[in-house]
C-alpha cells in the first residue's frame, strides 16, 4: 500500500465527533482525525511491516498517521536518530504510549530509557517510564537484576508532579511489581521508600502502587512462577 493510499484511507476514516471526545481524555487534537486504535491496528495488519512507509507517515504530522507508523515500522531497522526524532515529536500521551511498544523492541531500548528518563520534556520522560512498563510485561527473558536500575529511575522521578509523568512512573513501578513474586517484594519496598518523600506526587505514586501490589488479587496471580501480567496506566 502506498503512502498516498494510506493517507487517503486515514482521511476517509476521520470523525470530528471522536476528536472532541478524545480531547476530553487529554489527547491533543492538533492534526487528529478521530480514528480508533482498533481501526488503526486493522489497517496496520493490512499494510504489514513497511519501514519506509512508517517514516513518511511520521513526517505527515497527522496524529493517527504517527500511531500507525509505530505499528508498521521495523524495530530492527529503526535507527537511534529516528527514535530520537520521533520521541522529541511526541505531543500527546496516546501517541507516546502506542509508539513505545515499538521502541521497547529496539536493541538500544535500555540506553534510551536512561537518557529519556533524565529529560525535562514531559512526553520524552513519559516515554522512558512507559518503556519500562512495557519491558516488565514483554521481556520475559530478562533477569530480575535488570530491573534494579529501573527502580532507581522510578525513585528519582517520583517527585515530578506533572500528571503524565507521575502516572507513567506509577505504571512502571506497578508493572515491575507484577512481574513475579521477588520483584513484587522489591517494588513494594521501593514504594515504601517513595512514600516517605515529602512530595504530593511521590505520596500518590506510592499509595496507588502499594494498593495494587499488596492486593489479594495480585498476590494470588503471582503464585504461578514467572507469570507476567499486563497492566495499563
Amino acid at each position: 500500500m502506498t503512502y498516498e493510499q494510506v493517507l487517503t484511507r486515514l482521511k476517509r476514516l476521520a470523525n470530528s465527533e471522536n476528536v472532541a471526545g478524545m480531547a476530553r481524555f487529554g489527547i491533543n487534537s492538533k492534526g487528529t482525525l478521530g480514528i480508533s486504535i482498533p481501526t488503526l491496528r486493522r489497517l496496520a495488519r493490512e499494510i504489514g511491516r513497511d519501514h519506509e512507509l512508517a517514516l513518511r507517515l511520521w513526517k505527515s504530522g497527522f496524529h493517527e498517521a504517527r500511531i500507525l507508523a509505530g505499528f508498521v515500522a521495523d524495530p530492527a531497522t529503526l535507527t537511534e536518530a529516528q527514535a530520537e526524532q520521533w520521541v522529541n515529536d511526541f505531543d500527546s500521551w496516546d501517541v507516546c504510549d502506542q509508539v513505545v511498544a515499538l521502541l521497547e523492541q529496539v536493541p538500544f531500548a535500555r540506553k534510551k530509557i536512561r537518557q529519556w528518563a533524565a529529560s525535562d520534556r514531559e512526553f520524552v520522560k513519559r516515554a522512558a517510564f512507559a518503556m519500562i512498563a512495557g519491558l516488565a510485561v514483554h521481556d520475559k527473558a530478562a533477569a530480575d537484576a535488570q530491573f534494579e536500575p529501573f527502580l532507581r529511575l522510578v525513585r528519582r522521578a517520583s517527585t515530578d508532579d506533572r500528571n503524565f509523568i507521575k502516572k507513567a512512573v506509577n505504571w512502571a513501578l506497578r508493572s515491575i511489581g507484577k512481574r513475579n513474586r521477588q520483584l513484587n517484594l522489591r517494588a513494594v519496598a521501593v514504594a515504601k521508600q517513595i512514600a516517605r518523600i515529602d512530595s504530593p506526587a511521590a505520596r500518590w505514586i506510592a499509595a496507588d502502587a502499594l494498593r495494587e501490589l499488596r492486593s489479594a488479587a495480585v498476590r494470588r496471580r503471582l503464585q504461578a512462577p514467572r507469570r507476567s501480567i499486563r497492566v495499563s496506566s
